[in-house]
């Protein structure tokens, strides 16, 4: 309470009426996304001595030192890593009481930012289509990110919601909404090795050159690791970060792949390319809407929530 007593009672921190202590704590927040001091001025649309003027007051007004710095950004002293903890949560809370208070006046409007892992992109427009159908003045931003990426973007407020794994890496204190199951399957041509086949083991589909997402996806973690239990060794001809470039190389009927089973059937199958399912073992993993646990949730977010419940209800 004392924290909050500053923030919002203290007329001798030197702020302007142009620069209130929430802008501030957004200084704050910005910081920690970007790692940057230049950075993440740029993205608050401020100059440099603004931004590290507006941090220092802010130390100033809380008594404690909250970033360590030389001529750089090294870090969050731990005062700072909690008082980072009470702007995300002082600022989110903001957000939606003023989205909420237009909500009341206007009626759901504003817009909506989702960041996907690669595989799961194809089925955001079964949640956005929908949902703008019943929320016209809603608009869109879908981005394309690590599993790791969603989280910290929740986490720094950069987006409102995600879609990624929700059983296979920590989430963290992310709520979550299970929307269905992603099976995998070879992706190859009917002339290629393996491609007349009904169905294969993951022991087969080691032996044969694959192109698969970077490392740092998820998708490609799991698929190494059940590459590995079957024996063996990943070593793709071809990586990419976008699931379009590993499928346009596998329609050329030259190159193969493995890519969940919604994806591929959203994507398009020809009478060339196959799609054959891979057993021994059959991996599944739970693909999922993520948000932040904030109660009350933000309109756009509370409507996003029950449009992904009701989706998943139609996928079971």
């Amino acid at each position: 309470m004392l924290i909050l007593s500053k923030l919002y009672n203290d007329p001798d921190d030197g702020s302007s009426a142009g620069e209130p202590m929430i802008d501030k704590l957004e200084f704050l927040i910005a910081l920690a996304r970007e790692k940057n001091f230049g950075k993440a001025a740029e993205q608050c649309g401020v100059t440099q001595p603004t931004f590290s003027a507006g941090i220092k007051q802010l130390e100033d007004t809380l008594g404690v030192m909250l970033v360590q710095r030389t001529s750089r950004f090294l870090g969050f002293t731990a005062e700072g890593e909690r008082v980072l903890d009470w702007a995300r949560t002082i600022v989110a809370d903001t957000r939606a009481m003023r989205q909420e208070v237009r909500t009341l006046k206007q009626g759901l409007s504003g817009h909506l930012k989702i960041a996907a892992i690669p595989t799961a992109l194809a089925m955001v427009s079964a949640l956005t289509t929908p949902y703008r159908a019943k929320h016209p003045n809603v608009k869109f931003t879908i981005l394309s990110r690590t599993s790791s990426d969603v989280l910290s973007m929740l986490e720094n407020l950069e987006v409102d919601a995600g879609l990624t794994y929700i059983d296979n890496e920590p989430l963290g204190r992310m709520r979550a909404v299970p929307l269905y199951l992603e099976q995998y399957r070879l992706l190859t041509s009917a002339d290629s090795p393996l491609g007349e086949r009904d169905q294969v083991t993951w022991a087969e589909v080691a032996r044969i050159p694959l192109c698969l997402l970077t490392p740092d996806m998820q998708n490609r973690r799991i698929i190494d690791s059940l590459l590995h239990a079957a024996g063996g060794r990943p070593e793709p001809t071809l990586e990419s970060n976008s699931m379009i470039v590993l499928f346009s190389h596998v329609r050329t009927g030259r190159w193969a792949s493995v890519m969940p089973e919604k994806l591929a059937n959203t994507l398009g199958l020809t009478e060339r390319l196959r799609s054959i399912p891979i057993v021994e073992p059959e991996a599944v993993h739970q693909i999922g809407l993520v948000v932040p646990p904030r109660e009350p949730m933000t309109p756009l977010v509370s409507a996003l929530v029950a449009e992904a419940t009701l989706l998943a209800t139609q996928l079971a």
